[in-house]
């Protein structure tokens, strides 16, 4: 699921933006939400620490003085997949934003159709570009880095996120040609995202991810599994 986050000086239009996106979701079964929104860019920031963020709507300035283009680079600079989306009134900083790599940007007032354009350009950019985005069914879409571990569980594979899990009746071979190079098969019923492993407990052979869940390594993978791990 993709997780929008919002972020304007004028808290009647986030809140009139929500319900528009939310209508939109609906309207065309996005597998989205608005996870967050506020009109204090540090707010965003701070939030975007503990959480994945996938699409920013984000005004180019605000009555602080701060500048959404710098802070847009600044985001941009440690986040390669973000997609930033800048709204604003300020036609004349369009040239500038650019800087930032923005997927889109959108003027104000912002129509119903003008969102439903790029929400609709946005879905089939993910769809049809190779991203970190994978798709697990016809409707969910998980951001990659977020996946801690996927796990075979009879006839199903469990997608165990840092916030959700997610299933989907398939198989590991069908996933794993989708999978970057950070995605190892540690056991017969898991393979893991040795970005996300917190800490490995070697005795139990253990993995442990920051979300408290955990998966493990099976004798056969052992060596080949620390073997990956200690030349990354």
């Amino acid at each position: 699921m993709l997780n929008f986050a919002l972020c304007d000086d004028s808290i009647p239009f986030l809140t009139n933006m929500e319900s528009t996106l939310n209508k939109l979701i609906v309207k065309h079964d996005f597998d989205a939400k608005v996870g967050f929104k506020s009109n204090n860019i540090l707010e965003v920031l701070e939030y975007m620490k503990d959480n994945t963020v996938d699409v920013l709507f984000l005004d180019v300035l605000y009555e602080s003085n701060i500048n959404g283009i710098d802070i847009a680079k600044q985001i941009r600079s440690t986040n390669k997949d973000i997609y930033i989306i800048f709204i604003t009134g300020h036609l004349e900083y369009t040239f500038l934003s650019f800087e930032a790599k923005p997927f889109d940007f959108i003027a104000k007032p912002i129509t119903p159709s003008r969102l439903e354009q790029t929400l609709i350009r946005l879905f089939d950019d993910i769809t049809l570009s190779k991203n970190s985005f994978i798709s697990i069914n016809n409707k969910t879409l998980i951001n990659e880095k977020d996946i801690n571990f996927i796990q075979r569980d009879g006839m199903k594979l469990v997608f165990k996120t840092q916030h959700n899990s997610f299933e989907s009746y398939t198989s590991f071979n069908k996933f794993a040609c989708k999978l970057s190079d950070n995605f190892i098969r540690c056991h017969k019923s898991y393979i893991v995202n040795i970005n996300n492993i917190s800490h490995i407990e070697a005795n139990s052979n253990t993995l442990f991810f920051p979300d408290n869940s955990v998966c493990y390594i099976g004798p056969k993978y052992k060596n080949t599994f620390m073997q990956a791990i200690n030349s990354t």
